[in-house]
C-alpha cells in the first residue's frame, strides 16, 4: 500500500492494560464511523504495514479508542508501535455530502467566481493552520483563495466545479486587473 492511496487517520498514543491493547487517537470528525474497523496500516520504519484488529472500543465522547491488534498480545509488544502514525485506504472514506470535500478530491475541479467567472483549476489545497486555501491555476497566475464556507456557494462533484463569491478585490490582487 502507497501512502499517497491512503489518509490519515491518526495515531497509536500508548500501551494500555497487560494485554497488548493501545490507545489511539482518531484524527476525525465522527470516531463512531470506525467502531467497526477490521485493520489499518501502520507506518513503520518508513513502511506502511497492515494490523488486522481483534477489538476496538471508543470511548465516550472521545477521539480516543482502546484497540487490540491481532498478534500484539503484550504490553512489550505493543510498546513499540506507541507513536506511530496510522492510516486507511482513500476508499474508506465516509461519504461527504453537499458541499463539504475532502482536500484530495477537489484537485483538478474548475473554481467559479460569482463576480469574475472561471479563475481556472484547483492545484492543491494548501493546508495552513485554521485556515485552508485553494490554490488555483489561472492562466500563468496562482489565485489563493481561503477554502472556507462563506465563500463556497456550491460544489458540483458530478461536473467537477467549485461556485465561489471571493472577498470583493481578492482575486484582483493576483490577477493585476485593479
Amino acid at each position: 500500500m502507497n501512502q499517497n492511496d491512503c489518509f490519515y487517520l491518526g495515531y497509536v498514543t500508548k500501551t494500555f492494560g497487560y494485554k497488548g491493547e493501545v490507545v489511539i487517537y482518531l484524527d476525525v470528525d465522527d470516531p463512531s464511523y470506525y467502531k467497526e474497523l477490521e485493520s489499518v496500516f501502520i507506518l513503520l520504519e518508513g513502511k506502511l504495514i497492515p494490523f488486522f484488529v481483534d477489538s476496538i472500543r471508543i470511548r465516550p465522547n472521545s477521539s480516543e479508542a482502546v484497540v487490540r491488534f491481532q498478534n500484539t498480545d503484550t504490553p512489550e509488544k505493543a510498546q513499540h508501535l506507541t507513536g506511530a502514525e496510522m492510516y486507511l485506504p482513500l476508499t474508506l472514506l465516509p461519504p461527504l455530502k453537499g458541499n463539504s470535500f475532502y482536500f484530495h478530491e477537489i484537485t483538478g475541479y474548475e473554481v467559479i467566481d460569482a463576480a469574475k467567472g472561471l479563475l481556472g483549476p484547483v492545484i492543491s489545497v494548501l493546508e495552513l493552520p485554521g485556515n485552508p486555501v485553494f490554490q488555483i491555476q489561472s492562466g500563468e497566475k496562482e489565485v489563493l483563495i481561503p477554502a472556507r464556507d462563506q465563500f463556497i456557494k456550491k460544489l458540483d462533484r458530478k461536473n467537477k466545479k467549485i461556485y465561489i463569491e471571493a472577498p470583493e478585490g481578492l482575486i484582483d490582487l493576483y490577477l493585476n486587473e485593479q
